[in-house]
């Protein structure tokens, strides 16, 4: 913190600088979070601290509405409960980018113990709450699309989990702003607690995570089952399929429902303007691109991660209206005036996206496979490989530099046509043209597509031991009953995949 406050020092020179703070239920995150607003008060700035726990997109949100220069919140997101972590936030309510970020980590080790201000103007902290949330929640709430259906809906049966975290302080209350009279949680997990006693791990993207919740929903039959993380900007859900099983919606078929939904209900209700975009991360489905071309909206790739997202909000801000975006990864944001993944705005949106479903008589479920059935059918695996310790890094660079020497031919049994670098940001097309990748700074990522529709995206993980490998093979399905066939079709794809990857 020491370090970022001179880092904003240099900055923003001359000025009175705000900063905002937040947490979320992890053990010790108050503690940390108050030390944080300790440290930016004794340099001298206005700190705007949340009373207790909140989600992080609203961290991101008070930055704007508070005209803050930069933000914090203590939390691991969706990680185990012995992590904790600490997310840094720029003037725009994204996270920080280049080259704030590199600066940043530069400035702080210079830092010596001696140079930090512990103590001192205390009443430079101003405690915030309720009165962001309420403003922050009406601006949610402007993001509904068809309030009318809500009406006819409002008995939607939903069950809501926060893991312990800090969904449950805001995202009840936003499914009842948007007129959901029949709201399920799940008691047990409504408790603050950082030791999440009730999951193996709070990540929403893992099943037993949302056991309680379907359980639940299996007791009162509910239509719909979501979950948030612990900093609630992630969302999980679950439904029913045509069988009247509950099944997970994992996280590329989350974001395609989500703009589908935004870009066929927009179009319908004469809301599209013909600047409206949306943004995906480049390892996120196809499918998304074949609905956004076949309703002539834009859509741009991004880098993986939230802030790229933002990034593009920025440059077309006043210009052009951001209308949705997405990565695999379970994270969504449904608005603009929020920098960040956004759970609290994504299960309201998912509430109203049921509601509309079934005031046709449809589930979730009947609204994916429909998209299958216009769109195409995409089938998407992430294998991780994980390589501990200084020779496991050695092996995952030598793996990418012979992917990099070497690109494959063909990738289960289908040529390959376009390479993408992103380290030299290059492609190459199957003739051997080589033309530029217009990307924001280079990442050692490889893509490949293949003739057949198939995507292969190879990134080393930026924080574990690991190199994953993306894995989007296409199918077709002639109607929603040919979903199995079309599953199965796609999993002996993947398999054949993987052999030619040797993963």
């Amino acid at each position: 913190t020491q370090g970022l406050s001179n880092y904003l020092k240099k900055n923003f020179a001359g000025e009175a600088i705000r900063v905002a703070v937040a947490h979320d239920s992890r053990n010790n995150s108050r503690m940390f979070a108050e030390r944080v607003a300790d440290i930016f008060a004794s340099n001298g700035f206005r700190v705007y601290l949340f009373d207790t726990l909140r989600p992080t997109p609203e961290l991101s949100f008070a930055i704007r509405e508070l005209k803050c220069h930069s933000g914090v919140v203590v939390t691991a997101s969706h990680n185990p409960k012995e992590y904790n972590g600490y997310k840094a936030y720029w003037d725009d309510g994204a996270q920080v980018l280049a080259p704030h970020d590199t600066a940043i980590i530069d400035e702080v080790n210079k830092v010596k113990v001696a140079d930090i201000k512990f103590h001192g103007n205390k009443e430079l902290i101003q405690i915030i709450g309720e009165d962001v949330d309420k403003v922050y929640l009406e601006k949610v709430h402007t993001i509904s699309i068809d309030p009318e259906v809500i009406k006819r809906q409002k008995d939607l049966s939903i069950v809501y989990t926060p893991l312990h975290g800090a969904g449950r302080a805001l995202i009840p209350a936003s499914l009842k702003l948007w007129g959901f009279e029949n709201v399920h949680c799940v008691e047990s997990q409504m408790v603050k607690d950082g030791n999440f006693p009730t999951v193996v791990s709070p990540n929403p993207e893992n099943a037993e995570a949302l056991t309680l919740a379907i359980k639940l929903a299996k007791e009162i039959d509910a239509d719909i089952v979501m979950a948030s993380d612990p900093d609630a900007d992630r969302v999980g859900m679950a439904c029913k399929n045509d069988k009247g099983e509950w099944v997970l919606i994992n996280g590329n078929q989350t974001c395609l429902i989500f703009l589908y939904y935004i870009i066929k209900n927009r179009l319908a209700t004469g809301k599209m303007q013909p600047g409206d975009f949306i943004v995906k991360t480049i390892v996120t489905t196809e499918l998304i691109k074949a609905v956004a071309d076949k309703n002539h909206v834009e859509m741009l790739d991004c880098y993986t991660g939230f802030k790229w997202i933002a990034r593009e909000i920025r440059l077309r801000e006043g210009k052009q209206q951001y209308i949705g975006g997405g990565e695999e990864s379970y994270g969504f944001l449904a608005e603009d005036f929020v920098r960040d993944k956004d759970a609290v705005s994504a299960c309201s949106l998912l509430a109203e996206i049921c509601a509309w479903a079934k005031d046709q008589g449809k589930t979730l479920y009947d609204v994916l496979m429909g998209i299958y059935v216009e769109y195409g059918f995409s089938k998407e695996t992430t294998v991780s490989v994980v390589k501990p310790g200084k020779s496991g890094a050695e092996e995952i660079k030598a793996m990418m530099d012979n992917f990099r020497a070497n690109p494959p031919k063909e990738i289960g049994g289908s040529k390959v046509c376009v390479v993408k670098d992103y380290k030299t940001l290059k492609m190459t097309d199957a003739a051997g043209h080589v033309s530029d990748l217009h990307m924001p700074e280079p990442s050692n990522v490889l893509q490949y597509f293949t003739e057949d529709g198939t995507k292969i995206s190879v990134r080393p993980s930026g924080t574990e031991p690991k190199i994953k490998f993306y894995i989007e093979v296409k199918g077709q399905m002639g109607c929603p009953k040919c979903y199995a066939g079309a599953n199965a079709d796609a999993e002996e794809k993947v398999k054949a995949v993987r052999a030619s990857l040797g993963i």
